[in-house]
């Protein structure tokens, strides 16, 4: 009886061990993409995150033209953006990116005034991307993010 009870106990434990390796959110190792299946104002935006022990541990929110610069490095764009809205694409882009990495989750990311509408694009494209994770599935996916 006795030797039934440790084989149970450790049997017990040996569950409990690996349910803790799955992971709680569940989203699968690598990277995922989403994009914007269209251009806005001459930019798609898109999203990258690398998942790695189920958690998002990196995450990249930009947009590029057609041509690939990226938004965030387009200083003339910047000046422009930065004295009409407030803002600007380098400062708002990494200001999103991080309330997921931080959230590890599309919800409750705070909009920043002056870029609500690139926040509108980012709720869209988190959720397609974390459903991506979900999946395993590691294509791009696009995302119609008209307002």
């Amino acid at each position: 009886m006795k030797r039934i009870s440790v084989i149970l106990l450790s049997l017990l434990l040996l569950a409990s061990l690996l349910t803790a390796c799955g992971s709680p959110t569940g989203l699968q190792d690598g990277y995922y993409t989403a994009q914007a299946a269209e251009f806005n104002f001459g930019w798609k935006e898109y999203i990258t995150i690398l998942v790695k022990g189920g958690r998002i541990i990196s995450v990249e929110y930009n947009a590029e033209n057609a041509s690939g610069f990226i938004k965030s490095w387009d200083n003339a764009y910047m000046q422009t953006m930065l004295h009409s809205n407030g803002t600007y694409p380098n400062q708002y882009t990494r200001n999103y990116a991080n309330q997921l990495l931080e959230g590890q989750s599309a919800d409750g990311i705070d909009a920043i005034t002056g870029a609500t509408s690139s926040w509108g694009s980012f709720q869209k494209l988190a959720q397609a991307v974390l459903e991506q994770a979900r999946q395993g599935d590691s294509s791009i996916v696009y995302v119609d993010t008209a307002h």
